[in-house]
């Protein structure tokens, strides 16, 4: 199944899902913070954006109210972003590393924590 590409806010829609799970939209609406919290009708809207991009469906329908559920998951969608992300750098991952170590948002363990999935993804590869 493809990934759809997903905006700010229908991300944020997405995670009041993955974190609340089956939820209506008057509570993914209730999920934002209060200050800056978006109208009913544009959650709406986008919820049913969401749909149609088979991201999430309606699962059931409790009086007038629908019950949306994810339908893609958050690694997937992360996934995503991170792919997409690095199409801007044509791909190479070697620019964000070196961006991400010079501003001092990689640490000595976080390249531990790299090394080591990539010595058992290569583990992976090697096993029959």
């Amino acid at each position: 199944m493809r990934i759809p590409k997903l905006s700010k806010l229908e991300l944020q829609i997405m995670e009041a899902l993955w974190s609340g799970g089956p939820l209506a939209i008057r509570e993914i609406q209730e999920t934002f913070p209060q200050k800056g919290r978006p109208a009913y009708t544009t959650v709406q809207t986008m919820v049913y954006r969401l749909e149609i991009k088979k991201a999430l469906r309606r699962m059931r329908k409790i009086g007038n109210a629908h019950i949306f559920e994810p339908l893609i998951s958050r690694d997937a969608a992360q996934r995503r972003l991170v792919d997409d992300f690095l199409g801007m750098f044509g791909g190479r991952m070697q620019p964000v590393m070196a961006q991400l170590i010079e501003a001092g948002n990689l640490t000595t363990k976080d390249v531990a924590d790299a090394e080591k999935l990539l010595r058992d993804l290569s583990k992976r590869k090697k096993e029959p």
